[in-house]
């Protein structure tokens, strides 16, 4: 089972547990968490001009803040 992060066009960010079998099938486009951090622990992302903050934390788990 994978987790996804999905950011809805309001720009509400919700955790999903997706096993293949999900209702709404597949993500659109999924990346590896590995190509988007590139080796670092946070990275930034805009969304309709505003900041948050994507983190992994020391239990490899992702936090998104604003």
């Amino acid at each position: 089972m994978k987790t996804y992060l999905s950011i809805d066009p309001t720009g509400q960010a919700d955790m999903q547990q997706w096993t293949g079998a999900h209702a709404g099938g597949a993500p659109d486009r999924t990346i590896s968490s590995i190509d988007l951090f590139g080796g670092r622990r946070e990275i930034g992302i805009e969304h309709h001009g505003a900041y948050y903050r994507l983190k992994i934390t020391r239990q490899g788990k992702l936090i998104l803040n604003k």
